[in-house]
């Protein structure tokens, strides 16, 4: 199972909550690897399409070069974002965008699409953190990392947005946010171990 984290702040909620689901896959027998977008050096899409025939991003050698092979072999996929502006960061959008190289599309307009990676029994969670209590100021934030995965052929579990939280690690505090946190990973291993 991947994890990743796209908050630019180092051990916050963000990534406090990725090591907790982590932890509860790995309790359910997952094999687990985390990373933080953040800190890593991933370029956005340019739309050059060269994927196309390459069915592989070759213009953009940066640090997705390490992630695509990591997402191809885990089934599962944990990604997390605080919100910004109503939305997902910069880097977790910088990501989705760079999985377009999975698409197969036909030659005629508007042209049909379909996924390398769908029919693999993919699981996806997706989840963010933002600062306000109240969850609709979290926007589109959960649609905006789920939707891109469900034609890539994730089934996409959409955990309800952790509000409330600026403060560094404030999260810990939360108790049985933390235990839901632990048991939807334990979920998500369990669905793709069986």
């Amino acid at each position: 199972m991947l994890g990743l984290s796209a908050s630019p702040r180092n051990n916050g909620n963000t990534e406090i909550i990725l090591e907790q689901i982590l932890a509860g896959a790995e309790q359910a027998g997952a094999a687990t690897k985390a990373l933080n977008l953040a800190k890593l050096h991933v370029h956005p899409c340019l739309g050059c399409e060269r994927c196309r025939q390459k069915k592989a991003c070759t213009r953009l050698l940066d640090d997705m070069q390490q992630i695509y092979p990591l997402l191809e072999e885990a089934r599962g996929l944990v990604l997390g974002s605080p919100v910004h502006n109503y939305n997902l960061t910069s880097w977790a959008k910088a990501f989705i965008d760079r999985l377009y190289c999975y698409y197969d599309f036909t030659d005629t307009r508007p042209r049909e699409y379909k996924s390398r990676l769908a029919g693999q029994g993919r699981e996806a969670l997706v989840y963010a953190v933002g600062e306000q209590p109240d969850p609709r100021e979290a926007g589109v934030t959960i649609k905006a990392l789920a939707m891109p995965l469900i034609p890539l052929g994730y089934n996409v579990t959409e955990l309800p947005p952790f509000m409330g939280f600026f403060d560094k690690g404030s999260v810990k505090a939360e108790n049985n946010l933390m235990k839901v946190a632990f048991e939807q990973g334990e979920k998500l291993a369990r669905r793709l171990i069986g």
